[in-house]
């Protein structure tokens, strides 16, 4: 497949102002030549220039398009091949006309992140670099882009080929004591082994204590904004997705349905689920929305409380408290505006003082102090250092652990003072391991499943 040239769409579909067709391939200069008409030949042009012309059929000499066309020659390039980016008006019929009149020349449509995919097989990045960049794509919020482009820039790549280096000296050095007993190379013992697993072992841990906050950047919290009807949560939705995303009316049992908004808090991305009010009701579907408030209730990674400070609680938010004091969840005591009359002194009894937040949604007042418990609860009031090197793909954390435990393994087999031959199979697991986080060795059926999730044209 990597002798094929290819093409896709490289922008989203719809009107736009510019639309980008990629082509890639040994052939993408002399196949794009074919159509575009311009001052020369695509294929005497040096490389990284850009040049104006048109598109044409080539029997017909008709004009299709008015086009900039962009040639970078291997391998200085993303796929590391010969590539042409034709540049043309961002419309549904100009760009399905371009793309068709270039798939006329012999050219295949790339499979979706074939692009990307033909990156990582031509060796210009490795797989943790080729994972990050759909995490660019759809990263939401700016720290969780800034953890992404670290990552394609390759941050974590060095950091984990760093640690599979110290494996390979020491499974040589193991190796040449099992070969060589009596010059006992730089005194290998099960000591030496222990100390070199132990070193090992500390940086794998630096990069899980990351996972977590990771996970959650790259991820989002999934938050439920629960209470009974007509307390302000849909008026917190709309207050945190700056737009009015809810129906708010005076109307108890509005909300019928979990609505779903992305959100970004004080650099915390959050998946806000905006739930039916919670009360006993005969209406249908009124009562099909709180079933759904209550299994959200249980999915959620956060929970936000919201709570009339203006009117004393309900039985039903007595129970609602109870239930949600023991999870991790933040009251939020709304309407602080007006007079308190809720049983604040049995509310502080059941949450600790940093997760009972004052707000008034109307006035716009508290989301600070709203994102601020959030990041205590998550993250100890505040997240790493921007220099940290984040883990956040669950394949990433999965192999960190299995290397983790292989190393554990050594270690106490050489603290058990076991022949050093037995040591080495988990040396060696933990180096493979490590391996298939950057792709050193994987299989093809992964390789695939990873590059299935891209859209095409990346």
């Amino acid at each position: 497949m990597l002798t094929d040239t290819i093409a896709a769409i490289a922008t989203p579909a719809g009107e736009g102002g510019i639309a980008v067709i990629r082509v890639s391939g040994p052939d993408s200069v002399e196949l794009s030549d074919r159509i575009f008409s311009f001052k020369g030949k695509l294929q005497d042009v040096p490389t990284h220039t850009v040049h104006y012309g048109h598109i044409v059929h080539p029997s017909t000499g008709e004009r299709i398009e008015e086009v900039l066309v962009t040639v970078m020659r291997a391998p200085r390039s993303f796929t590391m091949e010969d590539v042409v980016e034709i540049n043309c008006h961002g419309g549904i019929i100009s760009v399905k006309k371009v793309l068709d009149l270039v798939l006329e020349q012999g050219v295949r449509l790339a499979e979706p992140g074939e692009f990307t995919k033909r990156a990582y097989l031509n060796g210009r990045i490795d797989l943790t670099q080729a994972e990050a960049v759909i995490d660019l794509i759809r990263a939401k919020s700016d720290r969780a882009f800034k953890i992404a482009l670290k990552q394609v820039e390759g941050t974590l790549s060095k950091q984990v080929k760093v640690l599979r280096h110290g494996l390979v000296e020491l499974m040589a050095h193991i190796e040449v004591n099992i070969d060589y007993p009596e010059h006992d190379v730089e005194e290998l013992t099960s000591n030496y082994i222990q100390d070199k697993c132990s070193e090992s072992i500390a940086e794998v841990e630096r990069l899980l204590r990351t996972a977590e906050q990771g996970k959650i950047l790259r991820e989002g919290i999934v938050t439920a904004i629960v209470g009974r009807p007509n307390v302000g949560k849909s008026s917190l939705l709309n207050a945190l997705a700056q737009e009015n995303k809810a129906i708010v009316t005076d109307i108890p049992g509005t909300t019928r349905d979990v609505i779903e908004e992305y959100v970004n808090l004080n650099g915390i991305p959050l998946k806000l689920l905006d739930t039916a009010g919670l009360r006993e009701t005969e209406d249908v579907v009124e009562r099909i929305g709180v079933e759904r408030s209550r299994n959200a209730l249980t999915d959620a990674d956060l929970i936000l409380l919201v709570l009339n400070r203006s009117e004393p609680l309900h039985e039903e938010e007595y129970r609602l408290i109870e239930e949600v004091r023991d999870k991790q969840s933040i009251a939020v005591l709304n309407k602080s505006d007006l007079p308190p009359t809720a049983d604040l002194s049995y509310i502080k009894e059941r949450f600790p003082e940093d997760r009972i937040v004052m707000m008034s949604v109307k006035e716009n007042e508290g989301l600070d102090r709203l994102g601020k418990a959030i990041g205590e609860l998550f993250f100890g009031g505040q997240l790493e250092s921007n220099d940290m090197t984040y883990v956040s793909n669950v394949r990433h954390i999965h192999l960190l652990k299995q290397a983790l435990r292989s190393l554990e393994e050594g270690r106490s087999a050489a603290e058990q003072r076991i022949p050093i031959d037995m040591i080495q199979i988990d040396i060696r697991s933990a180096w493979e391991s490590l391996g298939e986080l950057v792709g050193d060795s994987v299989g093809e059926s992964l390789i695939d499943q990873i590059f299935s999730q891209f859209c095409l044209g990346k």
